[in-house]
């Protein structure tokens, strides 16, 4: 991120902020869909997380640390989302789990793997679920996880050690989706 251009912002230039929000919406948006595993609340919390960097930007010690900072808001605006919706979370996992076997997968082997791990993603708590997004899909170290999430490094260590063992044993569970042939879908 260009230095200048948090600095811009941080005096009160719009368009400078602007450009800021339009270099990282993207990527923050990617980070809470899949935090949250709903795009409604996703786009919501990338709002509210956006809305806290503008407010509280002046706050802001380091301009070459605006990434790391609008990530950890987004990360923290997450939480509060999924805090305010837990009970409708856990319905939805719940039905979301649910085998249905009228269905019959028509889609590559890789989109079914993905949905299978996704689902397995939405089977976890979301302090272990942040922790697997900011580390696998973003590829941060557990260092700076930690760092976004505010806690321990121990604990993000932790974190991802029992989400990634909550999610083999719900995949177990779950039989691997099986993808019909064109033969198999024609009979």
């Amino acid at each position: 991120m260009d230095r200048t251009l948090v600095e811009r912002a941080q005096a009160g230039d719009r368009e400078a902020f602007s450009q800021l929000v339009k270099a990282s919406t993207r990527r923050l948006f990617g980070v809470a869909r899949l935090i949250l595993r709903d795009p409604d609340r996703a786009e919501d919390a990338v709002q509210d997380a956006l809305l806290l960097a503008w407010r509280d930007l002046r706050a802001l010690r380091d301009p070459d640390a605006w990434e790391a900072w609008v990530r950890r808001l987004t990360v923290n605006a997450c939480y509060k989302a999924a805090g305010r919706d837990q009970r409708r979370t856990r319905l939805e996992a719940e039905v979301r789990a649910a085998p249905n076997s009228t269905t019959i997968p028509d889609a590559s082997t890789d989109l079914a793997d993905r949905e299978w791990v996704y689902a397995a993603i939405d089977r976890i708590g979301i302090d272990q679920r942040a922790v697997i997004v900011l580390h696998y899909y973003l590829d941060l170290p557990i260092k700076e996880v930690a760092a976004i999430l505010d806690i321990p490094y121990g604990t993000a260590a932790s974190r991802l050690h029992r989400g990634l063992e909550a999610m083999r044993t719900s995949m177990r569970g779950v039989p691997e989706p099986k993808i019909k042939t064109a033969a198999e879908r024609a009979s």
